[in-house]
């Protein structure tokens, strides 16, 4: 990747020192650590990326039900959340 814009940010000093010893004990610089925090944060990838990420996913075995068995398990009817009224109570 080439670097070629230049942005200055302003830290606290005790974000400034956090962030520098994180990256330390990473082995990497404090600009490589907020370029990947970017990265991560906000989704600055390519298309391949994407395409890539999409293929892993779709390639999971995940037990997931159709979009209406998920609703019907996750919304409770109105009923369900309903105080129950005098004359249903007595049926």
């Amino acid at each position: 990747m080439e670097l070629s814009k230049k942005t200055t940010i302003l830290l606290s000093p005790q974000t400034h020192q956090y962030l520098t010893e994180l990256a330390a004990r990473k082995g990497k610089s404090l600009g490589e650590l907020v370029r990947e925090a970017c990265v991560a944060q906000y989704g600055l990838a390519d298309t391949n990326t994407r395409v890539a990420a999409v293929a892993a996913l779709s390639a999971l075995s995940l037990p997931v039900a159709s979009p209406r068995e998920m609703k019907q398990e996750s919304v409770p009817s109105p009923r369900d959340l309903m105080p129950p009224s005098r004359s249903r109570a007595k049926r």
